[in-house]
């Protein structure tokens, strides 16, 4: 199954300037201010990346993405022009802002590791007493992270380190607290129509050439998102079971289970093509419950040059 995944890519287009490649897209800037974003398959779990990738999983968070952009273009601008493959999003380039606007409205994950571990101060956040893993916050709360360049991790910070440090101008952040918010209330109420719970999430926002602040990257995905099934939540909180998620976390629990949480000295344990065709399967699993839209698969014998072929045609056009 591995030849029908794309996990790196080695473009020329016409006019381009640079290529960066990420954990998971590369990024092809061309000399109009435009860039060609494509979702490769590789999966990336404790900011290491796995070895093999995911069949369809870039179609997957490139249409997700695409999808939740358009949904939420009313109440936040965003860089996203137009997509000409199943794995590819091109737009306006932007000068990305350093931090990821991490928002948070349950504690789960992240948040309820700290927790647990005693701290009741999340980002410069007060955390109320007594609360359990995956409980309702009062009020959304945003906990920041700076950007981490390949291979390292992203780090808590607070907003007044943000601003103190000068990574984001006070007038800038506003703007940024503001649209994430929006965003977050838009992806909750889309969840909430499909029978799901937007737990968490992440936003990521750039400036374009002429200084608009808009949104990039991708939005409300599973490896941008942690969903709960909506059904069922009070009784299993009520319980104390663990809720039923849609999001890339089993993916991290697997790896827990079998030993690795991406530090130093652990071995990545091996992904069977047997397991890898049950992450896939799950991954479409998630789009169909997220878009409520049934998963058309993209052709997978040649990836590669279908991509080319699709991007060239709207270039030329």
């Amino acid at each position: 199954m591995s030849n029908k995944t794309i996990t790196d890519t080695n473009y020329n287009f016409p006019g381009q300037t640079a290529v960066y490649k990420g954990k998971v897209r590369e990024v092809y800037s061309l000399e109009n201010n435009q860039l060609i974003m494509v979702a490769t398959d590789r999966l990336s779990a404790f900011d290491v990346v796995m070895p093999k990738g995911i069949p369809y999983k870039g179609q997957i968070l490139n249409q997700i993405a695409t999808k939740m952009m358009r949904d939420t273009q009313d109440i936040v601008p965003n860089w996203l022009e137009a997509t000409p493959d199943p794995n590819v999003a091109v737009g306006k380039k932007c000068d990305p802002f350093k931090v990821e606007m991490v928002i948070r409205g349950y504690m789960s994950g992240h948040a309820a590791r700290e927790y647990k571990a005693g701290k009741r101060i999340l980002c410069g956040v007060e955390l109320p007493e007594g609360l359990k893993e995956n409980d309702k916050f009062p009020t959304p709360i945003i906990t920041p992270a700076t950007k981490a360049e390949m291979g390292d991790h992203d780090e808590d910070i607070s907003k007044e380190n943000i601003i103190k440090r000068g990574i984001v101008s006070v007038e800038d952040y506003a703007i940024l607290e503001d649209y994430t918010q929006k965003l977050f209330q838009r992806g909750t109420e889309i969840a909430q129509a499909r029978g799901l719970i937007l737990v968490d999430t992440k936003y990521e926002f750039g400036k374009t050439a002429d200084g608009e602040i808009v949104l990039i990257d991708e939005i409300h995905t599973p490896d941008s998102s942690r969903y709960f099934y909506a059904d069922g939540y009070s009784e299993r909180q009520q319980n104390g079971e663990a809720q039923k998620q849609l999001s890339k976390e089993f993916v991290r629990q697997w790896l827990i289970g079998n030993g690795f949480q991406g530090l130093e000295g652990q071995k990545l344990p091996v992904m069977t093509d047997e397991y890898i065709e049950t992450v896939s399967e799950r991954y479409i699993e998630l789009f169909e419950n997220i878009t409520g839209e049934k998963f058309v698969k993209a052709d997978l014998s040649n990836i590669d040059k279908r991509i080319e072929d699709n991007v060239l045609a709207y270039l030329n056009n």
